[in-house]
């Protein structure tokens, strides 16, 4: 795996921050800082530990963000859930569902869950969608946010197209 630290760069930019104020808010000398930044040299994990502290990041982040930053391709595969008819993808940090349901559909309980964010956006017709305390009706155009580990229902009021995403929640420990 390929790492570009000059993102470290990039960061510090962002920031206002020259590389003297960088080595003084992380104890590491302003040259290592330079050929961290110009990837001429390989940083220690105290380092990079150091260095993410100053832009308020975990090292893991940091490292995150230094990663080979290329394009990631996926195909669609279908899923049925119920009456509800789904094209998925996947990544890391997110699954996307769009669907079609007709009148009447329901889903209770998808399965389909990790401790995420879940987010219902409407693209033709209307949608109900049941939580414990709550119930919402949206349509064309509208989208709802909520918790996905909470209980929750979908029932198509009209035909409708639609997209569910599933967003990871971030800094869960």
């Amino acid at each position: 795996m390929s790492f570009d630290f000059s993102i470290v760069r990039e960061l510090r930019k962002r920031a206002g921050l020259t590389l003297a104020e960088v080595s003084e808010q992380s104890g590491v000398s302003p040259s290592v800082i330079s050929k961290i930044e110009r990837n001429q040299t390989s940083a220690e994990l105290d380092t990079l530990f150091r260095l993410s502290r100053v832009f308020d990041l975990n090292t893991t982040d940091l490292i995150s963000l230094a990663e080979s930053r290329t394009a990631q391709k996926t195909k669609a595969q279908p899923y049925e859930s119920g009456d509800f008819h789904f094209q998925r993808i996947q990544y890391n940090n997110l699954k996307a569902f769009k669907a079609n349901a007709p009148k009447g559909a329901t889903i209770h309980r998808p399965e389909i869950h990790a401790d995420n964010y879940e987010i219902c956006w409407v693209f033709h017709g209307r949608m109900l969608i049941q939580l414990p305390k709550e119930r919402h009706e949206i349509c064309c155009g509208e989208s709802l946010q909520f918790d996905g580990a909470l209980d929750h229902t979908y029932e198509a009021l009209e035909d409708c197209d639609f997209m569910i995403i599933h967003l990871n929640k971030a800094n869960r420990f």
